[in-house]
């Protein structure tokens, strides 16, 4: 048999065509399913109906037959206007008269004889020509017979009886969909029109406005029709919302009429709040908020300047307190957030004083020590600032939630953080006050149950229902208002509104309250601390107050606190120290080499510590806040002189030798102190400009590597790395750098031999060490000796070849992708394997 193709490529097309055709067969079986289901079934699939003679009822509108009737009527909308605004003219008033009788009359009454033939679309449409009939009735009432009465005072008239008149008629042709929407248009406009008729002002407009939307809240609540209550809900929108925003800016110039005003309006929201809680919530926000515009307003007569936004601030207190009373749920939630809103602006406005008393000291550009203080980072900080946050933090804290306690912790320490700068207090005053900021942060970082009592478990949070605060009385209104909102909501005995047993919510956390609290309150009281050395900075005298001040409450923190929060302050406290002991030198005249050797007492006192405590929770976290401290002393030493760097790094070994000495830190304290003594060995040679580091590094790697070999006898099990690995990189690594700066071959070949010899020892015995640090060196050696080589070849070969070559190597690796990496797998198991 002869194949256009190879057989592997026809054998995949193949396959390809069956598994097309299985899923066409598939798909024919389920089709084949489908319709024996409707031939043993015919009752469930009815036949269509058939057509019969004589006219066909729209009861039932079409999408191409509203399509054809909303022409239509356009149509002839327009056709009126035209004859309207165009034809007029021409006619007497007789013929005027006689054409919009007739014509507007036959509009209003076909849709009767078309609706008792069941033609409810076409009705429709005749209908709406009509309406809109009677509004060009009105406008040609106007200009031909009444011309010169006043514009508004005419369309107030006729909007009022066009809505009077559309209202009976769709109440007498109830199936009409349409009169009724448009009577609630028409009657968003007498009241307004006849103000502006009047020359009534923007508040008697305001007014209006708000009557109207009263008017249509009371049909949105007692209207059956839906479109007619969306519509009226519309026209209270916004007539009301537009009636309270001009009360709100009103209230700025004349805060006692807009405050009448805007507590009207807050109480028709109220009432809707109260009788719809589908919209409670929405509701009760407008409500709040018009009440704290209100009473602010009046608030700006008597306050000066500074003390405006505390006025609208403490009269938010008592809507964001709300969620303790007996209201409905929605009206709590919603005055709640009003008030929250208005508390979180004044916040708000509160802050660049908090932000700059903690930003500004940190961006200094006068020296240290220098008693240069900071400058101010803005021109004009609200002076009253503190108060606002005071009176916030107070609203939160009256709240039995968590999140509340700790916005009001948040609040009052914003508040004595801003306090220097809004009251202008001298440095002296200023730092006494961060000190005493951070003391009480800390203290309640310590016992934060202080402020947490009353605060509910996380078992008893998630078994309460999320909207409980306390009390009977509020758990009976809202299971009342909820009755309200769902006619199924009674239950039989034991059941939640018959849905079901009550089951408590699922605990999603584990964390208690005092936790929470306790790490906001550290948080606060760490950010300060950072304030408080960068203002102490200043000043000498100022920085060693501040840090000794700051060591014992970290200390004591660390003493008194429990969990995770002891072990944050033992390590503050430790940098603490390391500031101090930074001081100190400077003040002892040390430069960089003096600092570098007496910052390494932090770390040795750290060690004597863990030694101490051993292992307690707070050791480990406080040496390796030591080991941090080591190796910024290790840092500065690097710029200094490399014998200095030498010395610091052989200390910093000495260190980590001694923790060694525990065996709970001997597995990473020993190769920490191995590390440390090599390189206080290499810098060392460096130092002195040693060019054969072979002769100080091979007198310590025979005897490491003698002792490596009776360790391996005694201990089989044992490592590698630990028997032979500091051995030979003690020599091996100088001399590779060695080789690297030699120009000469001996050195480089000698190397190369050496790590030739011990790759094959590492192979042949199944040494990790041995292969990795020898094959390593090996090939970074080899590496260096054809560098050369490899330069000159490649600025031969042409410049097209090296990416033809790399897209060859590309190629390659791409083919055998799957080979490579499981060959790689094999050899890091290899390597796994090797002691």
């Amino acid at each position: 048999m002869d194949n256009a193709l190879p057989p592997a490529d026809e054998l995949v097309l193949v396959d390809r065509e069956l598994a097309r055709l299985d899923a066409r067969r598939s798909q024919l079986l389920a089709r084949r399913a489908w319709l024996l289901h409707v031939l043993r079934a015919p009752a469930a699939f009815p036949a269509p109906p058939r057509a019969v003679a004589g006219p066909v009822g729209d009861s039932t509108p079409r999408s191409a037959q509203n399509v054809l009737l909303t022409l239509g009527g356009v149509l002839l909308t327009i056709a009126a206007l035209a004859f309207t605004l165009v034809s007029w003219g021409s006619m007497g008033i007789g013929g005027r008269a006689a054409v919009l009788a007739a014509v507007t009359s036959a509009a209003l009454v076909v849709p009767v004889v078309l609706l008792r033939r069941g033609l409810g679309s076409t009705a429709e449409a005749v209908a709406a020509l009509g309406l809109v009939l009677m509004v060009l009735d009105a406008y040609a009432l106007h200009r031909v017979a009444l011309p010169d009465t006043d514009g508004p005072a005419f369309a107030a008239v006729a909007s009022a009886v066009l809505a009077g008149a559309w209202t009976a008629y769709g109440t007498v042709l109830g199936r009409l969909r349409l009169p009724l929407p448009a009577a609630v248009i028409a009657a968003q406009l007498p009241l307004p029109l006849a103000v502006l008729a009047a020359d009534g002002g923007p508040l008697a407009l305001g007014w209006a406005a708000l009557a109207t939307a009263a008017l249509d809240l009371a049909v949105v609540l007692r209207a059956k029709p839906a479109p007619v209550r969306v519509t009226a809900g519309v026209g209270a929108g916004v007539l009301g919302g537009w009636a309270l925003l001009a009360g709100g800016g009103l209230s700025l110039s004349s805060p006692v009429p807009a405050g009448a005003l805007l507590v009207a309006g807050s109480a028709v929201a109220l009432v809707v709040a109260w009788r719809a809680p589908r919209a409670a919530v929405a509701a009760s926000v407008v409500a709040g908020l018009a009440v704290v515009a209100a009473a602010g307003g009046v608030l700006r007569l008597v306050l000066p300047g500074d003390w405006e936004v505390p006025g609208y601030v403490l009269c938010a207190v008592a809507p964001a307190c709300a969620l303790r009373s007996a209201a409905p749920r929605g009206v709590r939630t919603g005055l709640a957030a009003a008030g929250a809103g208005v508390l979180a602006l004044g916040v708000l406005w509160s802050l660049p004083p908090v932000g700059a008393a903690l930003l500004g000291p940190v961006a200094r550009t006068a020296p240290v020590w220098s008693g240069i203080h900071a400058d101010r980072v803005l021109a004009w900080y609200p002076s009253t600032a503190p108060v606002v946050l005071i009176v916030a933090a107070t609203a939160f804290a009256a709240l039995p939630r968590l999140w509340s306690r700790c916005t009001a912790l948040f609040l009052a320490w914003a508040a004595l953080t801003a306090l220097p700068l809004s009251l202008e207090l001298s440095y002296g005053a200023t730092l006494a006050l961060q000190l005493v900021t951070t003391t009480a942060a800390l203290a309640l970082a310590c016992r934060p149950t202080l402020l947490t009592r009353g605060l509910p478990s996380p078992a008893e949070s998630a078994a309460r229902p999320p909207d409980e605060v306390s009390g009977a009385a509020t758990r009976t209104s809202d299971d009342a208002e909820t009755a309200a909102e769902r006619p199924d909501a009674a239950g039989p005995e034991g059941s939640w509104h018959g849905w079901g047993p009550v089951r408590p919510a699922a605990v999603t956390t584990t964390v208690p309250p005092r936790e929470v609290f306790g790490w906001s309150a550290f948080g606060c009281g760490l950010v300060s601390a950072l304030s408080t050395v960068a203002v102490a900075l200043d000043t000498r005298g100022a920085t060693f107050g501040a840090l000794g001040v700051l060591l014992g409450l970290f200390v004591a923190g660390a003493l008194l606190s429990d969990g995770a929060r002891r072990a944050v302050a033992a390590c503050a406290a430790v940098v603490v120290a390391t500031g101090l002991v930074s001081a100190g030198a400077a003040t002892a005249g040390f430069q960089a080499p003096g600092t570098a050797l007496a910052l390494l007492l932090v770390p040795t006192a750290t060690a004597l510590l863990g030694a101490r405590l051993r292992r307690h929770p707070v050791a480990l976290p406080v040496e390796v806040t030591g080991a941090a401290v080591a190796l910024f002393a290790v840092t500065t030493a690097a710029t200094s002189r490399p014998a200095v760097l030498a010395l610091t790094l052989a200390l910093a070994g000495v260190i980590a030798a001694a923790t060694a000495v525990r065996p709970e830190r001997r597995p990473l304290a020993s190769w920490t102190a191995g590390a440390l003594f090599l390189l206080a060995t290499w810098v060392r040679l460096a130092a002195w400009e040693v060019t054969t580091p072979e002769a100080y590094t091979l007198p310590v790697t025979a005897p490491a590597l003698v002792v490596g070999v009776l360790r391996r006898r005694r201990d089989p099990q044992a490592s590698s790395w630990v028997a032979y690995g500091p051995g030979l990189a003690a020599t091996l690594v100088p001399g590779l750098f060695a080789a690297w700066a030699d120009p000469d071959w001996p050195r480089p070949l000698l190397l190369g031999v050496a790590a030739l010899v011990v790759t094959l020892l590492g192979a042949r015995f199944r040494l990790q060490a041995l292969l990795v640090l020898g094959g390593t060196v090996l090939a970074l050696d080899g590496l260096h000796e054809l560098a050369p080589y490899v330069v000159q070849a490649v600025g031969a070969l042409p410049r097209w070849l090296p990416p033809a070559l790399a897209g060859l190597l590309l190629l390659a690796v791409g083919a055998t992708y799957e080979q490579r990496l499981r060959d790689a797998r094999r050899l890091r198991e290899r390597l796994g394997r090797m002691r």
